[in-house]
């Protein structure tokens, strides 16, 4: 229904329709200037181990601090969004996050540096937590998997330019000036994903509800009831984290020998992550049509030979892998966070939605941080074994709980 109205039907926006395309490509700005300042970072790892004199685990948790805030983050606001709206919360999130994003890298103290992460992180919370529940309310049922592989092709751009733009900019400047670059970029991201998104015409806020249905805590416990959510948020804690381990590290594996290959052009392997721009809206499209299971496993699949593959001390095998690790965890990702808000339904979406980044971002900081202590006492093999191990636990938990659930669609 629409927004404080018990009697007009809102079915949502359909593809080719002008509202469609600006609330698709306005949430692909939003992935941008949310997802390019989370990861800036990561391309200057090296850098920020160098200059800060601390060993890669300790510089990777620039990264996770920053993750570890998201996943604290996301239920506080999609209690935020269900009164203030879903796209005020995402707003006052992205600016606050660039905000913070500017101060950052004026630290020259670790703790301080990972301070301001946190609270970075956790501003950035906004978008992860609501977005996917803005879409489901906002698009037509029929065709919520394509647009959130949509969502997610965005997101991927936003980690791909801020990895790029940092370690490029780093490269010849340091690594601040690359940070602060990625901030501006958000910065124009931000103002664009404001201009172009459409208001809200199928969220109704929590105070104006006929029925306002279970208070915070029940909704947080009704999904966590649930074997079928609990598998999809597997998904993401479990790939998340192999995903954000791989490219905190593999810069320290690929600048050492065998390889050593020169600052720049590891930054430019961060291209890979064009893999998954095409591969997330196609696994949504390919989910529409036979259906989001065998689409989830397929990835799953996808991202684990080329996990494998990583481990040929090869350059071009390992970037062969690379593009198909991206590419499988994006398309793995998008079925599994689509699908999220629809297994839960509408009284509890947000939430639902809410805890499956906890799990995604959690995954993130502990592992991005932990496989640094493997790749740090044991080397890049027992790395990439346990990486693929995490893709099998993922892949068996789908299979035991989502294979009998493609009705709920």
């Amino acid at each position: 229904m629409g927004a404080g109205s018990g009697t007009v039907t809102f079915a949502g926006h359909i593809p080719g329709t002008s509202s469609y395309r600006r609330l698709i490509v306005g949430l692909f700005f939003a992935g941008v200037a949310t997802f390019a300042q989370l990861y800036s970072p990561q391309a200057v790892l090296p850098q920020i181990s160098r200059d800060l004199a601390i060993d890669p685990a300790t510089a990777a948790v620039a990264i996770s601090a920053a993750t570890l805030g998201i996943a604290v983050a996301v239920i506080p606001w999609s209690v935020v969004a269900d009164r203030l709206g879903r796209v005020p919360a995402m707003t006052i999130g992205v600016f606050s996050a660039t905000v913070l994003g500017i101060l950052a890298p004026l630290s020259d103290d670790i703790v301080v540096l990972l301070g301001l992460r946190l609270l970075e992180g956790a501003a950035l919370g906004s978008v992860p937590a609501v977005a996917l529940a803005y879409l489901s309310e906002e698009v037509d049922a029929r065709y919520a998997a394509t647009a959130a592989g949509s969502y997610i092709a965005g997101t991927t751009v936003g980690g791909l330019s801020g990895r790029i733009v940092s370690g490029l900019v780093g490269e010849v400047t340091d690594w601040r000036w690359g940070i602060w670059a990625v901030a501006g970029m958000c910065a124009a991201s931000a103002v664009l994903f404001v201009w172009l998104t459409p208001r809200a015409r199928g969220f109704v806020p929590l105070r104006e509800r006929t029925q306002r249905g279970p208070a915070i805590v029940q909704r947080l416990w009704r999904p966590l009831r649930s074997a079928r959510l609990w598998a999809l948020y597997l998904q993401g804690f479990l790939l998340m984290g192999g995903f954000v381990a791989v490219y905190n590290y593999l810069g320290f594996h690929l600048s050492a020998a065998p390889f050593d290959l020169p600052g720049w052009l590891v930054t430019l392997l961060f291209l890979a992550y064009l893999a998954g721009t095409v591969s997330s809206p196609w696994a949504g499209m390919l989910a529409s049509r036979i259906g989001r299971f065998p689409v989830l496993l397929g990835s799953v699949g996808v991202m684990t030979a080329g996990a494998l593959l990583m481990a040929v001390p090869q350059t071009v095998v390992v970037l062969a892998g690379l593009l198909l690790f991206t590419a499988g965890f994006f398309g793995a990702h998008a079925i599994a966070s689509g699908w999220t808000p629809v297994v839960a339904g509408p009284a509890v979406r947000a939430q639902a939605s809410s805890l499956y980044y906890f799990a995604y971002y959690g995954g993130s900081s502990l592992f991005g941080w932990a496989l640094g202590l493997v790749f740090g006492g044991a080397g890049w093999g027992a790395f990439v074994a346990v990486v693929v191990a995490m893709c099998a636990a993922s892949a068996v938990a789908a299979a035991a709980a989502l294979g009998r659930a493609e009705s709920t669609r």
